[in-house]
């Protein structure tokens, strides 16, 4: 394993995918197995059971985790063809385009969605949330991050204005982007779903969609009135093979993605090696390190505050009179690849920076060093 790097390439630094390491990416090109093999039904069954410690939700609590073929977006599919039912009301928490694509992918399962919306850059108030869970809705759903926007949700905090108000409503937590960079403690916060994706905090190349359900959220889907919305996404199809795989059973519903789920099997063994508290400090500091150094070059942010700022992903608003095409190309031929905006209202003002997973972690790297001396370059600031 030693032996193998891969080709050299341009630096990745978007809000994912990011950067792969070696060994990841080794065991993501495992030859042909079988997925009833006995060298993978362990591979399979230890990553199930590490994805709850990389969430802090312990096994007697009961929580189920999910890992099936398809990207983030499927986790959306998830919560409505198991969770919803025509007519139920569900609150949908709205930092940027995300939200609006959550609200209406849940639509089509025929929620009615109430979203509260914040001012670009900013989470909701606490009274517009509290407002909004008075109607008692089924379901909550909080983006923790918004890529859009580079918004960090308080999660914690907003869970627990839920348990105060409308306790019966399952919390479902968009972490696509959080999982593994952000604080996240399924257990304690009283976390019902979180849904992601393997090539953003994970470290993994897409093409996994992950999520853990809380047994509140398992029971409820097994006690819905009417049938599940859905026949691939359907967890009354998966968790049997789920629980068969964490016990060490072969087991078969459709063909799971054996070379991702080694792959992913690799990054959890790593990120798992130590508290999953120190990695998140490792991408605190890494985010404190780009956004420091882009205040000292002037330039401004699109989350209102720090404490509202995402530590895996920047989002910074161009100098004035620069767009685009005056910065991104010629970031990419000093070999870094960053993000365009994709908020619509403020698209063409900002771009967008990863900084999660090996970036962050291992600083040898020199990956951060590389963006902003870069983006001193571009800008005449060097």
């Amino acid at each position: 394993m030693s032996e193998f790097k891969q080709a050299d390439h341009k630096l990745l630094v978007i809000p994912g995918p990011i950067e792969f390491s070696d060994p990841v990416l080794l065991a993501n090109a495992t030859p042909g197995t079988a997925h009833t093999s006995p060298a993978f039904i362990p591979i399979f069954g230890e990553s199930i059971k590490l994805l709850r410690k990389v969430l802090l939700s312990k096994e007697e609590s009961q929580s189920q985790p999910i890992l099936i073929a398809g990207s983030g977006t499927l986790g959306w599919d998830a919560v409505g063809a198991n969770l919803v039912e025509r007519g139920d009301e569900v609150v949908v928490l709205n930092t940027g385009y995300f939200g609006d694509s959550f609200a209406e992918c849940l639509e089509i399962y025929g929620a009615k969605v109430n979203q509260v919306k914040a001012e670009v850059g900013n989470v909701p108030t606490d009274e517009s949330i509290i407002e909004a869970l008075a109607t008692k809705p089924k379901i909550i759903t909080i983006t923790h991050v918004d890529t859009s926007t580079g918004v960090l949700s308080p999660a914690a905090h907003i869970a627990s204005l839920v348990k105060k108000h409308s306790p019966e409503t399952l919390i479902v937590l968009d972490a696509v982007c959080s999982v593994a960079s952000e604080d996240i403690k399924f257990d304690e916060w009283g976390l019902d779903v979180v849904i992601s994706a393997t090539q953003k905090g994970l470290g993994v190349p897409p093409g996994l969609s992950v999520v853990l359900a809380s047994k509140r959220a398992v029971e409820a889907s097994e006690n819905r009135k009417t049938p599940q919305q859905g026949y691939y996404i359907s967890w009354k199809k998966w968790i049997p093979i789920m629980k068969n795989y964490e016990a060490g059973k072969p087991s078969y519903f459709a063909t799971p993605p054996v070379q991702l789920i080694y792959a992913l099997h690799t990054a959890l063994k790593s990120i798992t090696a130590k508290p999953i508290s120190e990695r998140i400090e490792a991408h605190k500091a890494a985010s404190k390190y780009v956004k420091d150094e882009l205040t000292a070059l002037g330039l401004d942010f699109v989350p209102k505050s720090r404490d509202i700022a995402a530590n895996g992903m920047t989002a910074v608003r161009f100098p004035q009179g620069l767009k685009a095409p005056d910065v991104l190309p010629k970031l990419a031929e000093r070999d870094i690849v960053v993000a365009a905006g994709l908020h619509k209202a403020i698209v063409t003002e900002y771009f967008r920076i990863g900084h999660m997973g090996v970036t962050a972690v291992d600083r040898q790297r020199g990956d951060l060093e590389k963006v902003i001396n870069g983006i001193k370059e571009v800008l005449g600031k060097k």
